[in-house]
C-alpha cells in the first residue's frame, strides 16, 4: 500500500530498526514519534491498568503522538513484568524514555542494566532539566522550562511581561533534538557495533533554540528583549497594517528594504539617513519613525495587493491565518500535510503527516494509535512465549493481556 506522499508501508528507512517507547506525556512521545514516522517498528510500553479510551470522542494528543505504533501492558514494577521486557530488549535497537531522572533506576530500566542484556542498545532519555546536577530530580513540563530558558523574556509585546508561545514548543524541540541524537548513534554503531546512551533535557532544548538571541547574550552581552511581532534586530520584518487586515513581511537587508519602499510609494525613505542601513533602522527611535511612516502608505493598499506586488520583486510576504485557514489554503492543500489513518476505536481520523518526505523511502502513515495494551498477545506470541506462559502471566498482573475497557 502507498502512502499519500508517495511511501509504501514498511519500506521507511528505519523499517529494520525496532524501538520499546516507555515515553509518556509529550516529549518523548514526540521523539519516537519520528522514529515511527520514519518506519520504525515502535512498541509501545504501558501499564496494564493505563488508558481507557472515550468511544464517542478521540483523545488528540493520543491519536498525534502514538500513531505507526503497536502497545502491549506490562507492569515493569513486578519482577515477572521486567523479565517480559527484558526479553523485548535482546531484540530491540532502541529504548526511549522520559521518567523524571532517578524513576529508571528504581525501575530497573537504565542504561547500564540494559546494556547488560543487549549491548547494542542505543537508549535514549529525556529529563527536565539534566541526568544529574541541583534540578536532576526536579519534575520539568514544558512551560517551566520556557521560562527557565529564557524564551517567555523575549516572547510578546514590549514591556508587556513574560508570554509563553502558543505551542509546547519545548517538548516538540526536545523530542526533536533527541530523535536525531537516536538516529545518529544508530549510524555510529554500524561502525563500533556498541549502543550508546543519549539524553538530552527540556532545559537544554530551550537555551539551544534561543539561537541568535543567547549569541547576543554570549558575545555581546546584550540581554535581549520583547520585540513583538517585529524581528528584534533587523525592519522591515513584522507584522503591518493593510486597507482590509494585516500582512506578514519578512524583508531583511537594504535591497529588500529599497524594493519593500519602491511597492508602497515611498522610495524617499531610503535616502533619509535614519533609515539608510540596517544598523540605523534598528535604533528603537528610528524605527518608531519609520513604522509610522510605512503603515500610513500600506493602509491604502489591501493584503492582496501587497503580498503579490511584494512577492513580485523577491520580498517574503504572506497573510496571518487561523488554523482552519491554514488547511484550507491551496498551498498546503497541494503538500498533503493533512492525512487520514482508520483507528480501531473512532474510525477514520485526519492528522498533520510528517513535515519530512524522502523520494525513495519516505516518512508515511501507516496506522492509528493503538489501544494501550491492545497488542500485548500478538507481541508476546512472537517473542516466543507460549499460550500457558501469557496466561500464567496475565494471572500475575505482570502483564494486561484484556483491551482497556472502551468507555462509552
Amino acid at each position: 500500500m502507498t502512502s499519500p506522499n508517495g511511501a509504501q508501508s514498511g519500506v521507511g528507512p528505519l523499517s529494520h530498526i525496532k524501538v520499546l517507547d516507555l515515553c509518556h506525556a509529550r516529549a518523548g512521545p514526540t521523539a519516537v514519534r519520528v522514529l515511527a514516522d520514519f518506519g520504525a517498528q515502535v512498541i509501545q510500553v504501558v501499564r496494564p491498568a493505563e488508558g481507557t479510551m472515550d468511544a464517542s470522542f478521540p483523545n488528540f494528543d493520543r491519536e498525534n503522538l502514538h500513531r505507526n505504533k503497536r502497545s502491549i501492558a506490562i507492569d515493569l514494577q513486578t519482577d515477572a513484568g521486567r523479565r517480559v521486557f527484558y526479553r523485548l530488549v535482546e531484540e530491540a535497537d532502541v529504548v526511549v524514555e522520559n521518567f523524571r531522572a532517578d524513576v529508571k533506576y528504581r525501575l530497573k530500566v537504565d542504561y547500564e542494566t540494559l546494556r547488560q542484556i543487549n549491548p547494542r542498545i542505543v537508549m535514549g532519555s529525556i529529563s527536565g532539566f539534566g541526568q544529574d546536577g541541583p534540578y536532576g530530580k526536579r519534575p520539568g513540563v514544558d512551560q517551566i522550562a520556557q521560562g527557565m530558558g529564557g524564551l517567555m523574556s523575549i516572547t510578546g509585546p514590549p514591556g508587556s511581561g513574560p508570554w509563553r508561545v502558543g505551542i509546547p514548543i519545548d517538548d516538540l524541540c526536545a523530542g526533536m533534538f533527541l530523535s536525531q541524537g537516536i538516529m545518529a548513534a544508530l549510524l555510529e554503531r554500524e561502525r563500533s557495533g556498541q549502543g550508546q546512551w543519549v539524553h538530552t533535557s527540556l532545559l537544554e532544548a530551550q537555551i539551544a533554540m534561543l539561537d541568535f538571541q543567547a549569541t547576543r547574550w554570549l558575545i555581546a552581552g546584550e540581554v535581549p528583549g520583547q520585540a513583538g511581532n517585529d524581528h528584534p534586530t533587523g525592519f522591515p520584518t513584522g507584522v503591518f497594517p493593510a486597507k482590509d487586515g494585516v500582512v506578514n513581511i519578512g524583508s531583511s537587508g537594504d535591497r529588500m528594504f529599497r524594493d519593500f519602499l519602491r511597492v508602497i510609494g515611498a522610495e524617499e525613505l531610503a535616502e533619509d539617513p535614519r533609515f539608510a542601513t540596517s544598523a540605523a533602522r534598528a535604533k528603537p527611535e528610528n524605527r518608531t519613525a519609520l513604522r509610522e511612516a510605512v503603515d500610513a502608505k500600506m493602509r491604502q493598499m489591501t493584503v492582496n495587493e501587497l503580498i503579490e506586488k511584494l512577492n513580485d520583486v523577491g520580498v517574503p510576504a504572506g497573510p496571518i491565518y487561523t488554523i482552519d485557514q491554514t488547511f484550507a489554503d491551496p498551498q498546503v492543500q497541494h503538500l498533503q500535510m493533512a492525512q487520514t489513518v482508520v483507528s480501531p476505536v473512532y474510525g477514520p481520523l485526519t492528522i498533520v503527516r510528517s513535515p519530512v518526505r524522502l523520494s525513495r523511502t519516505s516518512t508515511s502513515l501507516r496506522s492509528a494509535a493503538p489501544v494501550p495494551g491492545g497488542d500485548t498477545e500478538q507481541v508476546l506470541v512472537e517473542l516466543g512465549l507460549s499460550a500457558d506462559e501469557i496466561a500464567e502471566l496475565e494471572q500475575s498482573g505482570a502483564i494486561g493481556m484484556k483491551k482497556p475497557a472502551v468507555a462509552g
